[in-house]
């Protein structure tokens, strides 16, 4: 997979990197349906794959180069630092626009989604009862998932570690989101906002000099929860992609078509019209994340009253939808230049 990448090769990687890390940030939206639709779903789960026993010997015998080679790394670094540019500016603004537009920017995703099915279903022409069924099992799990209530929160720590690998099914499975299943499994606010600033806290404690918090139970019950999570999500992300490329190899009609299946059941997340149901403390105030923002436990979806927000709605809906048949005619194009 390892190639040689032009200089507007790599800058559109960043930038596909951007795109995926903005779509992890929404509850609701995957990151993996960005790399399905832009057609690097199949290298990527390929460079992850490679993260595996040899992977680490060549790293112990300090042959980096070799590793880096190995893992696909100049494609995985471009893409993660996609990503960590994202967190910092995209989903920013994107966070922005969903506090002042929600009813929009939801409709656009709602198109984009509707987009990529078409997009992946248009040259998928292996269908048969196999693929029909997979694709009904796809539909069912997505649908069942936007309709699930939130469980309790859960500290303990083999469940933090199965969240951790769950959580991470957004990057490699189209069509789940992992913010969204965390909210789910009820495990949102313990792992994304307590434990990061139990972090955040430790950290500046330890570069003021004060080292108290190794007798802070609650502090130290914190940090053990975050390592085990981190833990579960590297865990997941080698694991899913391990076993995603062996089925991609082996299965892979029926993988695509489970594939476009989960899409079309991740339209009730992103259904534009919905209530959205904020996590309070015991004394009803809102819980904020580190960045300061309502916490998010679920959502009420109703149908929309014929009105200008409704029909401007549906406007953006088209919108989202042309710009991902947009991408697929700019990728259709480049590829022609590069043939």
């Amino acid at each position: 997979m390892e190639k040689t990448r032009t200089l507007k090769d790599k800058l559109f990687l960043i930038l596909k990197g951007l795109g995926m890390g903005a779509a992890n940030k929404v509850p609701g939206v995957s990151g993996g349906v960005v790399a399905f639709v832009a057609g690097f779903y199949e290298e990527f789960i390929y460079s992850l794959k490679k993260v595996n026993r040899k992977a680490f010997k060549l790293i112990i015998n300090g042959r980096f180069k070799s590793f880096y080679t190995y893992i696909n790394g100049r494609f995985l670094s471009l893409l993660i630092f996609g990503m960590i540019v994202s967190y910092f500016s995209v989903s920013k603004v994107l966070d922005y626009f969903i506090k002042h537009y929600e009813l929009y920017i939801w409709s656009v995703f709602f198109g984009m989604i509707i987009g990529s099915i078409y997009y992946i279903n248009k040259d998928f022409r292996d269908w048969n009862y196999k693929t029909y069924t997979s694709l009904a099992l796809g539909i069912l799990v997505g649908l069942s998932i936007s309709f699930l209530n939130p469980a309790k929160e859960n500290d303990n720590l083999l469940f933090v570690f199965f969240c951790g690998i769950i959580s991470v099914s957004g990057m490699t499975l189209p069509g789940f989101s992992g913010s969204f299943i965390l909210i789910l499994l009820g495990n949102y606010v313990l792992l994304l906002v307590d434990s990061v600033n139990a972090l955040s806290d430790t950290f500046y404690e330890i570069v003021s000099g004060d080292f108290g918090f190794i007798n802070n139970v609650e502090r130290i019950r914190m940090l053990q929860v975050l390592a085990v999570f981190t833990l579960g999500s590297v865990t997941g992300l080698v694991t899913f992609s391990h076993i995603l490329s062996y089925i991609l190899k082996h299965y892979k009609s029926i993988t695509l078509s489970a594939i476009i299946g989960f899409i079309v059941g991740s339209l009730g997340v992103v259904w534009p019209w919905k209530e959205t149901i904020y996590k309070l403390t015991k004394n009803g105030t809102h819980i904020l994340d580190s960045t300061g923002t309502k916490v998010v436990l679920n959502y009420e979806r109703y149908i929309p009253p014929l009105n200008s927000n409704t029909y401007y709605a549906i406007a953006f809906i088209f919108l989202g939808i042309a710009i991902v048949l947009a991408l697929e005619y700019y990728g259709q194009k480049t590829r022609k230049v590069n043939e």
